[in-house]
């Protein structure tokens, strides 16, 4: 079965009442409510996890990456700070879509560079929630394509 893990970084659990105008009204549970029905009709196991510290994100991203599952990733602030992740990317060979609710290229210049985009398979951000389908969905085709894991 392909599994797809969700990770969320720091204050995406605030979702909800963070600065609605820019990242909308939904709370981080329903966005994963949203996607775990989404995954259900797909047939794909669903892993859903927020952490407002940056280790056990890189923690989750090996562990993704060496059980070959996609990781679909909305890393917040440390997008455009962390050489952790990018390394934790890389280096677990985990296939990553870096997603983001709000445009970030429509905001402040510092969230205009991503250091992990690079080691990302793809970036998707400035469409709200549906972002979130729209890189569950490209993770799903990329991990059929890539097979299992080698031993």
């Amino acid at each position: 079965m392909t599994s797809i893990h969700l990770l969320n970084g720091p204050n995406l659990n605030l979702l909800g009442r963070r600065e609605p105008q820019i990242y909308g009204g939904d709370t981080l549970a329903d966005i994963e409510a949203m996607l775990q029905a989404h995954a259900g009709q797909r047939g794909v196991a669903l892993t859903c996890r927020q952490s407002n510290h940056e280790g056990e994100l890189v923690s989750w991203i090996q562990e993704a990456g060496l059980a070959g599952a996609g990781v679909l990733l909305n890393a917040g602030a440390y997008t455009h700070t962390s050489v952790a992740l990018r390394d934790a990317i890389a280096g677990s060979g985990a296939n990553v879509v870096e997603i983001h609710l709000s445009n970030v290229y429509a905001r402040e210049e510092f969230r205009h560079k991503s250091l992990i985009a690079p080691v990302c398979r793809g970036v998707i951000c400035g469409f709200g929630k549906t972002g979130y389908i729209l890189g569950f969905d490209a993770l799903v085709a990329l991990v059929a394509l890539a097979g299992p894991p080698s031993a």
